[in-house]
């Protein structure tokens, strides 16, 4: 049982990487068959502009999470990176599957759908604003961000400051 975890993450990415490039397949040949057999009036321009960083998205994961074996003996050399991970490997998948959802409406609804694609640097802006504020919350008691504003006082400091005690702050 040498490398049980390794080898669940190498199925477990496997089966995901293969689970979206057939997905990936199917969504682009029923835009593509909308497009030309049924004479659809479909933008190729905004097709390539919309759906190139996808694909290099799903190219980056390929390789990120991609299990490597050895080849004389079939053995597991590296099992990827986990793809369910948080950050921006999350971030990655959001995208992903945001551009399936716009894909689909095109199909559905026309070019004007394309339009929901710009959700996603709205997503990307309030991310950055959130993780912004958390840094500077988390760096207010070192004395960087938060310099100007007073340090929290402990229960001690409180107690002995309603005695009258005078409280010497460092």
């Amino acid at each position: 049982m040498a490398q049980k975890a390794a080898k669940t993450l190498a199925a477990r990415n496997a089966s995901v990487l293969l689970r979206t490039h057939i997905t990936t397949l199917c969504l682009h040949v029923v835009f593509l068959l909308l497009h030309w057999l049924f004479n659809r009036p479909r933008s190729m321009w905004q097709y390539f502009v919309f759906v190139c960083p996808t694909l290099l998205i799903e190219f980056y994961l390929e390789r990120l999470g991609r299990p490597r074996f050895n080849p004389a003996d079939g053995s597991l050399r590296s099992a990827g990176e986990d793809l369910g991970a948080s950050g921006l490997t999350e971030y990655m998948w959001d995208v992903l599957y945001w551009t399936w959802g716009c894909m689909g409406a095109v199909c559905v609804f026309g070019d004007r759908a394309w339009w929901l694609w710009a959700v996603i640097p709205l997503y990307s802006g309030w991310l950055a604003y959130t993780t912004v504020m958390g840094m500077k919350s988390g760096l207010a008691g070192m004395g960087g961000a938060g310099a100007g504003e007073p340090a929290a006082d402990s229960k001690r400091q409180k107690k002995m400051e309603k005695r009258g005690a005078r409280v010497q702050y460092r």
